[in-house]
């Protein structure tokens, strides 16, 4: 009888599925969509939660967001404003490598906090490649220094990272809720470590006057490929930003405010054509969205609600307080540090989407939603910082070492921990310093 308990026992069901999920995952020996997804159907053809539970905890505000973002950015993307921003950011420093790399560390921050990280080092890493031929010096810092931006500017705003997705939905906070208590550390952060980077490759980085003339010569308004199509562009995403700010007085979730800005967006793009070019040009933006991340979160988000209905994550979570002695300031440090190290190594998706129904879990008996803020924060500190911590910590990390590869340059896993590991720790202990700061002085 016992041996039948466990079989039919709904928590070791759960776990059961949980973990096979997630070692599939890790090992990418399946497309992680089709786990997740498989992983869902199994919660319910086993029967931990019904297939009604199962469309209840997809959470629709965050595929929303995903979706409404990813097409405004791939329509913004044929207008050319990206390309064009980093080859002018280029020229205004002169050509100088240096300068450049400076730049194109802001840049490729200040883009990862408003588009998702992949497609930002997509835009980035290629000029880049351009610009470091022209000037004949080594691409290695500038790719090192794009991959740490990527990642870390992507945790000062709401849609920078899908850990801020997940968080920011789940606890129905505002754009400005991250930009007021991220970006701040984002920022200090990010100058802390392009002085670094210079001070290391300041002597190292040498071209000569011809190169950087070559450089000049380049038309950065040649990569304006639709002007009147960036006008449109950055008047939709002009309002969806400003619809985020103001989402709470408007009463619109952010889910809302972006698909509105996509179709807006689309029929602008797409009005003046004819019915055949319309339609595909429609289908075309809708055939770039990442839908293989939309059913991955659809997935992730069934199996980990059938850990929540089973109980484990309340279990789960009162071993979390345990360890603490139910301290918001212990928490809140655990958190920050595990976070950081455990999503250097796994995907910080799946453990974010984990984490949130357990630290929900645990609110009331550490005092609160507002108590528990530090917390939180700490969760998208680490889990977001934590990308830098590896080549294969976020998925921004192994598109720019792909994109190397064939370009020549590869950039090996060894190596990259020589330079990821300082990183992440530096990252991570501005970050404690800021959270003790903000929150616990």
């Amino acid at each position: 009888m016992a041996n039948l308990s466990f079989f039919t026992n709904p928590q070791w069901i759960a776990s059961t599925i949980m973990i096979v999920s997630y070692v599939l995952l890790f090992s990418e020996k399946v497309n992680r969509a089709v786990v997740a997804l498989f992983g869902a159907m199994l919660m319910i053809v086993c029967g931990v939660i019904s297939q009604n539970q199962a469309f209840q905890a997809i959470d629709f505000n965050t595929i929303s967001l995903l979706v409404g973002m990813m097409v405004i950015v791939s329509i913004t993307e044929r207008s050319g404003l990206f390309q064009f921003v980093a080859v002018y950011s280029a020229q205004i420093v002169r050509a100088n490598p240096v300068g450049i790399m400076i730049m194109l560390a802001f840049v490729t921050a200040l883009f990862s906090a408003f588009l998702d990280n992949v497609t930002t080092v997509l835009l980035i890493v290629p000029v880049t490649f351009q610009m470091t031929r022209k000037l004949q010096i080594t691409p290695y810092p500038y790719l090192m220094l794009e991959i740490f931006a990527s990642n870390i500017g992507g945790t000062a705003t709401l849609i920078g990272d899908p850990p801020n997705i997940l968080i920011g939905s789940a606890l129905n906070l505002s754009f400005m809720d991250f930009v007021t208590n991220l970006a701040p550390v984002v920022i200090v952060t990010t100058v802390c470590l392009v002085c670094i980077f210079v001070l290391i490759w300041k002597d190292s980085l040498l071209t000569n006057d011809r190169n950087r003339a070559a450089m000049m010569r380049i038309n950065a308004f040649a990569s304006i490929t639709d002007k009147s199509l960036l006008y449109k562009a950055l008047t939709v995403l002009f309002f969806v930003i400003l619809g985020f700010i103001l989402a709470e007085n408007l009463k619109l979730s952010n889910g809302s405010i972006a698909l509105f800005g996509a179709s807006v967006l689309l029929m602008l793009y797409t009005v003046s054509d004819k019915v055949h070019t319309r339609d595909e040009k429609t289908e075309e933006m809708f055939n770039l969205v990442d839908w293989t991340t939309v059913f991955f979160f659809c997935g992730l988000f069934i199996i980990v609600f059938g850990l929540e209905a089973t109980g484990l994550l309340e279990i789960l979570g009162q071993k979390f307080i345990a360890m603490t002695k139910g301290s918001v300031k212990g928490s809140a440090f655990l958190m920050l540090f595990s976070s950081a190290f455990i999503s250097s190594v796994i995907d910080n998706i799946p453990f974010v989407a984990t984490m949130i129904p357990t630290l929900k879990a645990i609110e009331a008996d550490l005092g609160g939603r507002q108590a528990m803020m530090p917390v939180w924060w700490a969760l998208s500190l680490g889990s977001c910082f934590g990308g830098n911590g590896s080549l294969i910590g976020a998925s921004a990390n192994v598109i720019v070492a792909g994109l190397a590869a064939r370009e020549g340059h590869p950039i090996r896993f060894l190596n990259f921990l020589l330079w990821s590991i300082p990183v992440m720790l530096l990252s991570i202990i501005i970050a404690a310093i800021y959270l003790y700061l903000k929150f616990f002085l």
